[in-house]
């Protein structure tokens, strides 16, 4: 399987391919609107503000998994992330990223790139980088702040 076979419900509900984002660097990141790592947003909007131009795109996906911490609908979603933070990368419907439900996109990149607790993930805000072959290339640990990822990013643009 490779990244540009999946596909994903965007927050208004329509359907969309990964391969759009084919030739792209994207940062797949699992968000929460009532997260400690919250402020998050703003860097990864910063982020893709300074290096959209070059390539990079970012593909937000909330999850209610981890204490309950995106309980909202899309709606709330999408006016909680453009009022606070500006959020303009593209957002995605509420999924499940760890157990049986998870999102196809989330099982494979955990397949790929596993982390700390192997095939899981551990909290809000795990980014994982698909570099412009579509292959996973680095997994970010929920702390690490979307500024200390730049100049990897940059790097692989």
């Amino acid at each position: 399987m490779e990244f540009y076979k999946f596909e994903a419900e965007r927050l208004d509900g329509t359907k969309e391919s990964m391969e759009k984002y084919k030739g792209k660097t994207v940062i797949v990141v699992n968000t929460a609107s009532k997260c400690g790592l919250t402020p998050q947003y703003e860097g990864l909007e910063e982020l893709y503000q300074k290096y959209k131009g070059q390539g990079l795109v970012i593909l937000g996906f909330p999850c209610n998994q981890f204490g309950n911490q995106e309980p909202g609908t899309s709606e709330d979603i999408q006016e909680f992330c453009q009022m606070n933070y500006g959020v303009s990368f593209p957002m995605f419907a509420k999924i499940d990223v760890n157990g049986s439900d998870a999102h196809p996109i989330f099982k494979y990149l955990k397949s790929e790139l596993s982390g700390l607790l192997g095939g899981k993930i551990k909290w809000n805000f795990t980014k994982f980088v698909i570099d412009k072959t579509g292959k996973p290339a680095k997994r970010f640990a929920p702390t690490t702040e979307p500024s200390a990822m730049e100049n990897y990013i940059k790097d692989i643009l």
